[in-house]
Parts: structure tokens; sequence; C-alpha cells
């Protein structure tokens, strides 16, 4: 099992934990938000194992659901991630790709942005995340770039959709310090960064962004998130179907050198 699952897996138990003791107590979850500082939902997403425990939760939690050190002992044996629970299996997975290949259609991917425009794009986040949470997830953000730098070099491809590279995410100067950074990543032997225009009349990926992997031993799979969390593709026909729709979407898409053209005209207008 990978450490992500198994975080993940640490997570939903402490969280059952939880909700058995404060069932137990005869205490609604506005209730113990209302002594630990947490809003219902907060607690409601800790409970479903989404959310690691902050501050103070679980020495409150023990104590007001007399739940006698059980919650305490329980919380030291967590392994969490700043990274979403659906994601970090995927973070671990990507860190380790011989070859990634990422279609984007409304913002710019994880693996492309900067500092400043990751903090606005996290801090986007529903329900509101922490400062301290949000911190965490960037610095994991930025963490997983160091792909780029990984030997041996990955074979990256990114096909963007134009409105990702024009919404002003955190303002002018986020956004044009964002465009700059792409153009300079682009230039890198192993990226490849294409735009896919608005104008298209065809397109074959309406059905939204996806992520193709390839491992060291040469197995492909696809990962798809969405709203409310992500999946892998494994298996076939479904996969070869996503990998086919990418390799279309590549030949829709803007060459490499017309994209930078692109990026560099929006970056200049800005």
């Amino acid at each position: 099992m990978h450490s992500g699952e198994q975080g993940s897996s640490n997570l939903e138990m402490f969280g059952s934990l939880l909700r058995f003791f404060r069932e137990r107590a005869g205490m609604t979850q506005e209730g113990l938000g209302g002594y630990a500082g947490y809003s219902k939902s907060q607690v409601a997403m800790v409970e479903r194992g989404e959310r690691a425990p902050k501050g103070k939760l679980v020495e409150i939690a023990d104590e007001a659901l007399s739940a006698q050190g059980a919650l305490l002992a329980a919380a030291r044996k967590l392994k969490t991630s700043p990274l979403p629970a659906w994601t970090a299996t995927y973070a671990e997975i990507e860190a380790e790709a011989t070859a990634l290949h990422t279609y984007a259609n409304h913002v710019v991917p994880g693996l492309l942005q900067t500092e400043a425009y990751a903090q606005v794009a996290i801090g986007c986040n529903y329900p509101p995340l922490e400062d301290e949470e949000i911190e965490e997830q960037v610095a994991a953000r930025l963490v997983r770039q160091r792909l780029f730098q990984r030997k041996p070099t990955p074979a990256l491809s990114f096909v963007l959709e134009q409105i990702s590279l024009t919404r002003p995410i955190g303002g002018r100067h986020v956004l044009e310090e964002q465009l700059r950074h792409i153009l300079e990543v682009g230039r890198r032997r192993n990226v490849e960064i294409q735009v896919m225009p608005s104008d298209r009349e065809t397109h074959s990926g309406l059905n939204g962004p996806m992520i193709l992997l390839e491992t060291a031993d040469r197995r492909q799979l696809a990962y798809v998130e969405g709203q409310n969390g992500g999946y892998f593709v494994r298996e076939q026909p479904s996969l070869g179907d996503l990998f086919g729709r990418y390799g279309t979407l590549r030949a829709q898409a803007l060459t490499p050198e017309e994209s930078a053209k692109l990026i560099e005209q929006v970056a200049h207008e800005l």
C-alpha cells in the first residue's frame, strides 16, 4: 500500500473513532465544534477522513467526549499529508513517472503554477481553508515541481485551454508572472506546452481535464479529478480511450511554437 493510501486510511479510521465517541456522548457535530473552535462542516470533514485534525481538536474532543485517551492514542498514529487525501497517492506516482501528459481546461495545472498563483488558487477553496493549510498545500505543490529537474528526465506535455491563460487569477501582475513562468518551463527539452485556442470548432476533450502517466515499468494509467475527489483509470478500453483522446487534443491544439507566441502575446497585452 502506498503511504498516501495509508495516510488516507488512517484519517478515515480516526474520523470513525471520533464519530463513535461523539455519538456515544450524545453531542452534535456543531456542539463539538463549539468546544474546539471548529465549524460543523469542519468537524464533519474530519469524521469523513477528508481533513486531518488541527489545533487542539484531539485534546479537547478526548476530554469532552470522555474518550479516556483513545483519541489521543489514535492521533499519534496518524500519518497525514498536506495534500487532500484523494490526491496523496497520485502525487507519489507522479513523482516517479517517466512520462506525464496533462490536459487542463479551467486553471493552470499545479506543476506549472508559480507560488503566487498557487496561493490564490488554493485560497479559493470552499469550504475555506485555514491559513496554515493553505501554506502547507502551496509548499506541497511547489515540491511536486521537482519533477522537472528529476533524473532520469521524464517526458512532459501539457495542453492548456486558452481561457486558463487569460483568467486573471490573483490579478494582472500574478497572471503575467504565471505566463512568463509557463514560457520558461516550455523551453526545457523534455517539456512541450500547447494551447487549445478558444475558437477551435472541434474539440475531443469536452468531457473535462485528465492526466495520463507512464510508470518506470512502462505501465500506463490515467488520473481524473472532479469536484469531490479523483480516481485512477487502469483498465481497457477506458484507459486506451483517454490516451487516444489526448492524442487527438494535441493534434487539434496549436503547436508548441505557435502556443509560445500566443502566450507571449497575452502576457505582453496585460
